[in-house]
């Protein structure tokens, strides 16, 4: 019972005063150093609000390829309705690959070969210092071409690849496999060495490759051994770019082994043209034919040139796509058994020959320059210049772009149709087709 002579206690504080209640009970007369610190934080939580939102603008700006390259709604300049459309153009994957000393050959092969419907991997083995690969790595990203486009990709983490090993192969599946997972927008998978240049624009090369059967494939095979059965596939050898971090020499064992029987062998070149397709049997497919090869020529030398044509020819469902001819210019030296540094004097050889591509060039060499000037079109330090190039000709003309699916194929096109022509017509490729000697 309360005592009348008492005084009342005190009411309890409202919620509106509670805050201004709770501040007084600490400190009756606020200190300027409290003041200027809530007001720090105030300004810090704007200032990390803003930076936020910032940059969630700047990833939502960028996080896809340049529209004009790839308009949703491409319109046709020129109608003309008794002039059926083209076939839209496909696209390639390249796979340029160098070592120690190879980053100026690099990105010069990359430019000669640029397209932006094209996706790229470069990659630098593991003898070549971090200095060159960060050198690749700035240049592509600070091109507004490749910025655009975002179709240049530099391997971070290298392998070490050996000629004569099976490591080049567990590169190109390799290199495949991230070229897969990085898009499927692609038809066909080339790989290029730092010594490899282009012999028509990739204007000429997308716009005849349109015309064609995305699963054919282009390599050069044959079931014909002879001397190579006992220098090239009977040893047996261990790669050390398989399980050494540094280079190393090649491991030959005293023994040989037998040749299969439970598949036949067929042997070819280094270089070849594969569709995605077959790629995608290699790396994914559900026969374990690829699988099986794989672990046979991991012990065997030059098991590049073994692998590719031993899979295709052994496949029913790829043998038919096999055309005998990998559309690579290079020259035999018999002396050596190796090709040749090609040079000026080849000039006309190279164009008579309906290649895409020429082997080997050393650096710098004046036929390169040859090239650029007479068949690319290609000034230093840039792009070639196709349809999706809209500027002023000259050192600039692609550094303003439109719809990437616009072709302006020259002369070199011509050049491959005909090789194409003699190689399909008749089904004469059909009679050259895996054939078992």
């Amino acid at each position: 019972m309360q005592n009348p002579t008492s005084p009342p206690p005190p009411a309890p504080p409202s919620s509106s005063s509670f805050s201004s209640t709770f501040f007084n009970l600490r400190d009756p007369k606020p200190k300027p150093t409290l003041i200027l610190l809530y007001t720090f934080l105030f300004l810090s939580l704007l200032s990390l609000t803003l930076i936020l939102y910032l940059s969630h603008s700047t990833i939502h700006t960028h996080s896809g390829p340049d529209p004009f390259l790839h308009p949703t709604h491409a319109h046709r300049l020129v109608f003309d309705p008794h002039k059926p459309s083209p076939p839209p153009p496909p696209a390639v994957a390249y796979l340029i690959s160098g070592s120690r000393g190879d980053a100026a050959r690099i990105l010069r092969l990359l430019n000669a070969v640029y397209h932006p419907l094209n996706v790229y991997l470069l990659h630098l083995d593991a003898s070549a210092p971090h200095t060159e690969r960060e050198l690749v790595a700035v240049t592509v990203q600070s091109n507004p071409i490749f910025k655009a486009a975002q179709n240049v990709h530099v391997v971070g983490k290298p392998d070490f690849s050996y000629p004569k090993g099976s490591s080049p192969v567990s590169l190109r599946l390799h290199a495949a496999s991230v070229l897969l997972r990085l898009s499927r927008d692609w038809d066909w998978f080339v790989s290029l060495s730092a010594d490899a240049y282009p012999l028509v624009t990739q204007d000429d090369l997308l716009h005849i490759l349109s015309f064609l059967p995305k699963d054919l494939n282009f390599v050069n095979h044959s079931s014909y051994i002879g001397w190579k059965e006992a220098r090239k596939l009977k040893p047996i050898i261990v790669d050390p770019g398989l399980y050494l971090s540094e280079g190393s020499e090649m491991f030959y064992a005293t023994q040989k082994r037998e040749l299969p029987s439970a598949y036949r062998l067929f042997t070819g070149s280094s270089f070849s043209i594969l569709s995605r397709r077959f790629m995608e049997f290699c790396i994914l497919g559900e026969d374990n034919l690829p699988r099986i090869l794989l672990m046979y020529f991991a012990n065997t030398p030059s098991s590049l040139s073994n692998y590719f044509p031993t899979v295709l020819c052994n496949s029913r469902q790829f043998n038919r796509t096999v055309i005998n001819k990998n559309l690579l210019y290079s020259v035999q030296d018999s002396h050596r058994n190796d090709v040749r540094p090609l040079n000026s004097t080849d000039f006309d050889d190279m164009i008579q020959s309906g290649a895409i591509f020429g082997e080997k060039f050393q650096k710098d060499d004046p036929v390169l320059d040859l090239i650029d000037r007479n068949l690319l079109g290609r000034t230093p330090r840039s792009v070639v210049p196709g349809g999706w190039c809209l500027g002023e000709p000259g050192n600039n003309t692609c550094l303003t772009w439109g719809d990437a699916k616009i072709l302006r194929p020259g002369a070199g096109s011509q050049r491959l149709e005909k090789a194409i022509v003699e190689l399909l017509a008749n089904g004469i490729f059909r009679s050259r087709q895996c054939i078992y000697e």
